[in-house]
């Protein structure tokens, strides 16, 4: 029998682009989550199809639900995409005020506290944007879902969503997964207790709530318990009648394809150009978004204490950091992006020389060149303050074209899952992130080897189709 899997995430699988000539033209959606995601569909067997509903972002999006007239779009092999024309006011006040301000900031700690948050009546009004763009999903889910459909819905974006479809189709079988940390109780109350309370219900609306470490789970499963009042046992959640099972799920990569689109012409011509640029050198990589997360500014730090510390790797050494923009709309990120600028800056103002450019920062989105990177890496550098999992970490050794060390702070989920085979750090620590830079730089080429392939095995034995089949396979 045909079985069908509902997926609902803001952003989509497919987006779409205005040409020269006025007419449309379809893109792969980006982002590790939607990498994902597709890679793991593509993966089911063959009697398994897949509807994707998302949000449309953009102008030339709209036009193309506009289009559609109430058909679904073709997306990546044989997937149906429903692209929802939500009100722009709501969805940027749900997406910026909401999501990423409050519960982004949230999961990752990245308040400061004796500055912000404070809630007012201006986040009182957004959060009833947030309820409505939840709710247009579950109204959309609900309308699509037939019997015996399974219906994954995505992230912080869509916490009010699996409770709210419940009480649409009270027989949908529902996961909800988080691909960001949770905070621990005595941080997750820093929302309001009405807010907090309606994340900790939407969510406990699913039967299976599915995280990317254990740590993320354990600090969900205490804040049903601390918040609610839940009845916690184990792994499973009782809250007003309902069982939500709790689930670990590592997301992994996809070998093959990854391999396959890092061989291209295009990745070729970027080896070409970072070769030349970085000579006989060691290469230090870090590929990253400008994240206040993702710790770019202590990586840097920490690479400038390496130069300051142990001279004799001066002139022997080069850190690529390619960082793409993220969240550019909110003053924070505008603010975060011209420190790291800044600091790079200093780097090579200090120790760069007329033959040598300690530090290559570039700030934009080129995936290409980030592939290449990091197949030429030697040393791969991933320090986030706090990760749900990271899949660069990953993508990394896989791709590494002679072995590399992987330098990973502890609190990346990703730590749980390669942790035997990298060298771990305190994310705040710049002189234990550097001496753990020093000491993969000197780490004999066998050893690297030994653990680039570690991390690679791990990783390919995570890939998504097995973490979504697991997910399903918990439905049932």
């Amino acid at each position: 029998m045909s079985q069908r899997v509902l997926v609902a995430s803001n952003r989509g699988p497919v987006s779409f682009q205005f040409t020269a000539s006025g007419g449309l033209s379809a893109v792969r959606g980006g982002g590790g989550l939607i990498a994902g995601l597709i890679s793991g569909l593509a993966g089911l067997d063959g009697g398994t199809s897949a509807t994707w509903i998302c949000a449309a972002l953009s102008d030339p999006d709209r036009a193309a639900v506009e289009q559609a007239k109430d058909h679904d779009i073709p997306g990546p092999g044989d997937m149906a995409v429903r692209m929802l024309d939500i009100p722009q006011e709501t969805f940027d006040a749900a997406y910026n005020q909401v999501a990423n301000s409050a519960l982004w900031f949230l999961h990752h700690m990245l308040f400061d506290t004796p500055v912000q948050p404070r809630f007012g009546t201006t986040f009182q009004h957004a959060w009833r944007s947030y309820e409505a763009y939840n709710q247009a999903f579950a109204t959309a889910l609900a309308e699509t879902a037939g019997a015996g459909d399974r219906v994954l819905i995505q992230d912080y974006h869509l916490a009010l969503a699996p409770r709210m479809l419940r009480d649409l189709a009270p027989d949908a079988k529902i996961v909800h997964f988080s691909h960001t940390p949770w905070a621990p109780p005595a941080y997750y109350r820093i929302l309001p207790d009405a807010q907090g309370r309606a994340v900790l219900e939407g969510i406990l609306g699913a039967d299976r709530a599915g995280f990317l470490a254990a740590p993320w789970a354990d600090a969900f499963l205490a804040c049903c318990a601390d918040v609610l009042g839940a009845q916690v046992e184990g792994r499973r959640v009782t809250y007003r009648g309902h069982v939500t099972e709790v689930g670990v799920h590592p997301l992994g990569v996809d070998g093959p394809s990854l391999r396959s689109r890092a061989s291209k012409d295009d990745v070729a011509a970027h080896i070409s150009t970072l070769t030349k640029s970085a000579g006989a050198r060691q290469l230090i990589v870090r590929v990253d978004r400008t994240e206040l997360s993702k710790n770019v500014l202590g990586g840097l730090a920490a690479y400038r204490e390496l130069l300051t510390t142990r001279p004799h790797w001066r002139g022997r050494v080069v850190h690529l950091a390619f960082a793409y923009p993220s969240r550019s709309g909110l003053p924070e990120y505008r603010a975060y992006t011209e420190r790291v600028l800044r600091l790079a800056d200093e780097i090579n103002a200090e120790f760069g020389t007329d033959d040598w450019t300690p530090l290559i920062l570039e700030v934009k989105d080129d995936y290409a060149r980030s592939l290449a990177a990091c197949r030429l890496a030697d040393v791969l550098l991933i320090n986030p303050i706090r990760d749900g999992m990271n899949l660069v970490a990953q993508e990394g050794p896989v791709l590494s074209d002679r072995g590399c060390t992987l330098v990973l702070s502890r609190e990346a989920g990703a730590a749980a899952l390669l942790g035997d085979h990298a060298l771990l750090v305190n994310p705040y620590d710049l002189t234990q992130t550097a001496d753990a830079l020093d000491q993969a730089l000197t780490m004999p080429a066998d050893e690297r080897q030994r653990r680039s392939a570690a991390v690679a095995a791990a990783a390919q034995e995570r890939a998504p189709h097995r973490w979504l089949a697991e997910q399903l396979a918990a439905l049932s």
